[in-house]
């Protein structure tokens, strides 16, 4: 078997009440040398068929040039219009695939066809019934049209109709605002939150009025895009360390200290680690105790994107520090959405009184975003208390329990089949590698024959040798729905080593 490692696998074992186990398989060098001859391939035919595009022998359908701007810079970047032109529209159909449900463990889908090789589509008006869905991230299960939660959001829209129509410090901040920033700070275990309507801007107008010029912000090499964009700005420096590597991140923390900002050699102002609970293409749990330590012993603060972790992760569902059983006041800005765990929309920040207090006065999204959405934040309000068993049933820790049972049995099921898979054993997200970019767009096609909806990813959003199928597991999800998944896949081997399941990553029948 090839080797199984982990970056940094050998932690600092004292400051983990448990085992830490994740694995990252490295890429077999027979499949690398056929994934980049598969890409080359396509983009030599991609560049035949430009050449002829441009002699108008076949027809170019994306956005070009229009002929009376031929002199001026171009609008579009010439790299990305050939990637979308040749590789991504052989294979466009496996996204954006419209639904017609509630997004639960089922789903039901519209029907598309094509006729001209994916650059439009057509609905046939047809409507494919009960898609197992391992594609939203409803965690917890909390995505549905029926239930406490959804009886509470009715009357709260028959209460207070369902926009604001104003920013929170206007004329847009509601009595079930303040409510949900209480709960949200009494399940978070810190003294204030703030709620954003929001995820994506959470982070990226937050992280731009907390630094600034003179700032130092360390990014793991996977964080979100989001975070990506908020680093950049607020005109800090930004320097990236090893994913989840923490020998990286020291060596970053001991030059900065050391020789300070560039030129001037002045202290940085602030030094500011940002990481996610949760990686959500990747499936790997931070290592929070040795980032915290670092963190302290450095003197510098702490910026969390949970995102992916809260409701998810711990046996409090309350997040990657639940799940460690770590303080909450140990790290300084504690940031998650309401978008995945929760079953709604938004994102919120949790911290010191005297942070929260800044952020209200000082932060884009909540100087001149809309507020959040009444029936939204009553949504959140009614799936927390759940979660907190504060409905008088114990329907949150059930949840809970059966998504780290279907966790647990899933990732089992799927490595005792011979599939590579990423990240942390605990995590939900599970990648299933598949690398060559023919396997991208068979895979989510043959899954959806047999009626599973999936998400596959390939280059940019991965490496380029690391294309993947990733499966988002939710308590809502029965045994039957996860063997069905698991089983689907579950053919003879062909004898050519080439057509193994265990190197390619997905079984022979699905090589296309």
């Amino acid at each position: 078997n090839p080797e199984t490692h982990s970056q940094n696998a050998a932690p600092n074992s004292s400051l983990y009440k448990k085992p830490f186990s994740e694995s990252f398989e490295e890429t077999p060098l027979l499949v690398a040398v056929l994934t980049y001859m598969g890409y080359g391939i396509l983009t030599i035919f991609g560049y035949f068929r430009d050449f002829l595009r441009h002699w108008n022998i076949e027809k170019c359908h994306i956005a070009h040039e229009r002929e009376q701007q031929k002199d001026f810079v171009p609008l579009y970047q010439d790299f990305e219009n050939f990637y979308t032109r040749n590789l991504y529209m052989r294979i466009r159909d496996n996204w954006n695939r419209p639904i017609c449900s509630v997004p639960g463990a089922k789903v039901d889908l519209v029907e598309r066809v094509t006729h001209n090789y994916n650059w439009t589509f057509e609905h046939t008006g047809k409507v494919v019934k009960d898609v197992i869905n391992m594609g939203s991230y409803n965690y917890l299960g909390f995505a549905e049209n029926a239930g406490a939660c959804a009886s509470a959001a009715i009357e709260t829209t028959h209460a207070y109709g369902v926009g604001v129509a104003s920013t929170r410090c206007e004329i847009g901040n509601l009595d079930i605002h303040e409510e949900l920033e209480q709960l949200v700070a009494r399940f978070l275990g810190v003294e204030s939150s703030m709620a954003f309507g929001m995820g994506f801007a959470t982070n990226s107008m937050n992280i731009p009025a907390l630094t600034g010029k003179g700032c130092l912000i360390l990014s793991d090499e996977l964080n979100h895009a989001s975070l990506v964009l908020g680093a950049r700005l607020s005109g800090s420096t930004i320097r990236v360390f090893k994913h989840n590597n923490m020998q990286s991140l020291e060596k970053l923390l001991r030059d900065a200290i050391a020789h300070g900002q560039p030129r001037t050699h002045r202290p940085w102002k602030k030094i500011l680690i940002v990481v996610e609970g949760i990686y959500s293409m990747e499936g790997s749990i931070v290592r929070l105790p040795e980032v915290i330590a670092l963190k302290k012993r450095y003197k510098a603060y702490l910026y969390l994107d949970e995102a992916h972790s809260i409701g998810a992760l711990g046996p409090n569902g309350r997040g990657v520090v639940d799940y460690f059983g770590l303080d909450p006041k140990d790290v300084d800005i504690m940031m998650g959405t309401f978008t995945k765990s929760f079953g709604a929309a938004g994102g919120y920040i949790g911290g010191r009184k005297e942070l929260i207090d800044y952020l209200r006065c000082h932060s884009h999204s909540a100087l001149y975003a809309t507020s959040m959405s009444p029936p939204v934040a009553q949504q959140i309000i009614s799936s927390m208390k759940i979660i907190m068993g504060e409905d008088g049933s114990t329907l949150g820790k059930d949840r809970l329990r059966q998504l780290s049972e279907n966790t647990t049995y899933f990732r089992r099921k799927l490595r005792e089949m011979g599939f590579i898979i990423y990240g942390n054993d605990d995590s939900p997200v599970v990648p299933l590698m598949l690398y060559m970019p023919a396997k991208i767009g068979a895979f989510g096609r043959e899954m959806l024959k047999r009626n599973i909806g999936t998400v596959v990813v390939g280059f940019p959003a991965t490496p380029i040798i690391e294309s993947r199928a990733r499966f988002c597991v939710s308590a809502a999800h029965t045994r039957e729905m996860l063997d069905t998944v698991s089983l689907v896949n579950l053919q003879t081997p062909s004898s050519d080593p080439l057509h193994d399941g265990r190197v390619m990553g997905v079984p022979a029948p699905i090589f296309v």
